[in-house]
């Protein structure tokens, strides 16, 4: 009988987010005066509010998700557990400003986005670029399930479940070069579908498209995931369909969604956030308990489970958000207060 040992950064059953909880967090946020990118433009939600109650009002009709057929990943790469997060929360309240920087906006302004056709290309300092279409990403790669912490800048954590494929599977498939030292993703650009793109007060004050970029070596690492799907389905425009980024030992604003288009290039590309604030969102943006964001302390986070809206869920963060054992060598030697 073959019996493995958990590792540290494993997941235990009490860990995994309560359904009920998960739509109250950013209530519970507020309360406790952890606003951090999601309410840095608050006047948004009271200039938008008419745009809102239209679509609360004359709600669309639910994008439609389909089953997927996926593996359960090797523990050795895959940090899992047996309990998945109830589905609807998951999918109700979102960070995606390209859909409204109001939590609750994505899950209703984006219900009409159309994902096929779709797109997704690999160019730059390769040898192979590629072009993949909406059927390519569901076909091209065996889908594994993970599930995996997500640490939100703001100082919440939760657990989510997601089903993809492992980046390194896809660029190895480009088969970059020795100029290629970093990695670039673009979500799609398209202000008729995307109002926060056309509308700059709903879309939070960012300049569109988003962008975010990691070093080679991180987008190599075995946990660092392409998800196409959750629950079993593919992904809710709201979450990022047809195919988004999870990185699971960096802040969630990393994990960028909609992706049409990755390039390996030599220079350290300015990502979106980096870019808005630099003092407040680094480029790297590993969770690290022992750099706090300039207006709060990272030292501990808000466990979002079970216990109700009132429970003291407060634990300490853990560095790299638990996958140390996983990534830490990634960053051996390197001043992390610097290159926070």
């Amino acid at each position: 009988m073959l019996i493995k040992s958990p590792k540290p950064s494993a997941l235990k059953e009490n860990q995994v987010t309560d359904e009920g909880i998960y739509q109250s967090r950013r209530t519970l946020l507020k309360s406790l005066g952890f606003i951090g990118a999601s309410g840095l433009l608050a006047q948004t939600s009271t200039a938008n509010a008419g745009l809102f109650d239209l679509f609360k009002k004359n709600p669309v009709k639910a994008f439609t998700v389909s089953p997927l057929k996926y593996q359960q990943a090797p523990l050795e790469i895959s940090v899992t557990a047996q309990i998945l997060t109830p589905e609807a929360k998951v999918t109700s309240h979102n960070n995606f400003y390209e859909f409204g920087a109001q939590k609750s906006q994505p899950a209703q302004l984006a219900q009409q986005f159309k994902v096929k056709p779709w797109q997704l290309t690999i160019s730059g300092h390769c040898n192979n670029p590629l072009t993949l279409d909406y059927d390519d990403l569901f076909s091209s790669f065996e889908l594994e399930e993970r599930i995996y912490r997500l640490r939100c800048v703001e100082a919440w954590s939760m657990v989510i479940p997601w089903l993809g494929f492992s980046l390194t599977k896809l660029l190895q498939k480009a088969q970059p070069n020795s100029r290629a030292k970093y990695v670039v993703f673009e979500t799609l650009y398209d202000p008729e579908q995307m109002p926060g793109q056309k509308n700059r007060r709903l879309g939070g004050g960012i300049s569109y498209p988003y962008v975010e970029g990691l070093r080679i070596d991180e987008a190599m690492n075995p946990l660092t995931l392409m998800s196409v799907g959750l629950y079993g389905k593919t992904l809710p425009p709201q979450n990022g369909a047809p195919i988004r980024l999870v990185v699971p030992w960096k802040y969630g604003f990393k994990s960028i969604k909609s992706i049409v288009a990755i390039k390996f290039v030599e220079q350290q590309p300015a990502n979106t956030w980096n870019t808005l604030i630099p003092n407040e969102y680094g480029f790297y943006a590993n969770v690290n308990p022992t750099v706090d964001h300039p207006r709060w302390s990272q030292a501990s986070e808000r466990r979002i489970t079970s216990g109700g809206l009132l429970a003291r869920n407060r634990i300490k963060t853990q560095m790299f958000n638990g996958y140390g054992e996983e990534v830490a060598e990634l960053y051996k030697g390197m001043d992390l207060s610097k290159y926070y």
